[in-house]
Protein backbone atom coordinates (compact mmCIF):
# COMPACT_ATOMS: atom_id res chain seq x y z
CA UNK A 1 0.00 0.00 0.00
CA UNK A 2 1.30 3.50 -0.92
CA UNK A 3 0.09 6.83 0.14
CA UNK A 4 1.18 10.35 -1.34
CA UNK A 5 0.14 13.71 -0.88
CA UNK A 6 0.03 15.96 -4.32
CA UNK A 7 0.38 19.26 -4.33
CA UNK A 8 -2.61 20.54 -7.07
CA UNK A 9 -2.68 24.33 -7.25
CA UNK A 10 -5.67 24.47 -9.51
CA UNK A 11 -7.70 23.65 -7.11
CA UNK A 12 -9.94 26.44 -6.06
CA UNK A 13 -13.27 24.73 -4.93
CA UNK A 14 -14.84 21.92 -3.44
CA UNK A 15 -16.00 21.30 -6.42
CA UNK A 16 -12.28 20.29 -7.98
CA UNK A 17 -11.73 18.00 -5.21
CA UNK A 18 -14.98 15.98 -5.81
CA UNK A 19 -13.95 15.94 -9.69
CA UNK A 20 -10.22 14.38 -8.61
CA UNK A 21 -11.74 12.56 -6.06
CA UNK A 22 -14.38 10.60 -8.48
CA UNK A 23 -11.53 10.18 -11.58
CA UNK A 24 -9.03 9.48 -9.47
CA UNK A 25 -11.55 6.75 -7.56
CA UNK A 26 -11.82 5.10 -10.70
CA UNK A 27 -8.36 3.64 -10.69
CA UNK A 28 -7.98 0.29 -10.29
CA UNK A 29 -6.28 -0.24 -6.90
CA UNK A 30 -6.81 3.28 -5.60
CA UNK A 31 -8.50 2.78 -2.28
CA UNK A 32 -9.27 6.30 -0.56
CA UNK A 33 -8.91 9.74 -1.90
CA UNK A 34 -9.34 12.40 0.40
CA UNK A 35 -8.67 16.27 -0.47
CA UNK A 36 -7.95 19.90 1.03
CA UNK A 37 -9.32 23.18 -1.31
CA UNK A 38 -7.80 25.29 1.30
CA UNK A 39 -4.21 23.74 1.42
CA UNK A 40 -4.42 22.31 -2.77
CA UNK A 41 -3.61 19.23 -1.94
CA UNK A 42 -4.98 15.84 -2.21
CA UNK A 43 -3.93 12.72 -0.74
CA UNK A 44 -4.07 9.30 -2.29
CA UNK A 45 -3.74 5.99 -1.27
CA UNK A 46 -2.89 3.03 -3.32
CA UNK A 47 -2.09 -0.61 -4.39
CA UNK A 48 -1.00 -2.33 -7.33
CA UNK A 49 -2.45 -2.24 -10.20
CA UNK A 50 -2.79 1.73 -9.99
CA UNK A 51 0.65 3.52 -9.58
CA UNK A 52 2.34 6.36 -9.35
CA UNK A 53 2.68 6.84 -12.79
CA UNK A 54 -1.20 6.47 -13.77
CA UNK A 55 -2.49 8.76 -10.96
CA UNK A 56 0.12 11.77 -12.45
CA UNK A 57 -1.67 11.02 -15.63
CA UNK A 58 -5.41 10.84 -14.90
CA UNK A 59 -4.45 14.25 -13.05
CA UNK A 60 -2.50 15.82 -15.81
CA UNK A 61 -5.57 14.50 -18.27
CA UNK A 62 -8.26 16.14 -16.35
CA UNK A 63 -6.74 19.40 -16.02
CA UNK A 64 -5.05 18.91 -12.04
CA UNK A 65 -1.63 18.52 -12.75
CA UNK A 66 0.66 17.98 -9.81
CA UNK A 67 3.06 20.52 -8.81
CA UNK A 68 6.53 19.84 -7.75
Amino acid sequence: MQKKTFSIPNISCGHCVKTITNELGEINGVSEVQGDPAKKEVTVQWDSPASLEIILATLKEINFPAAF
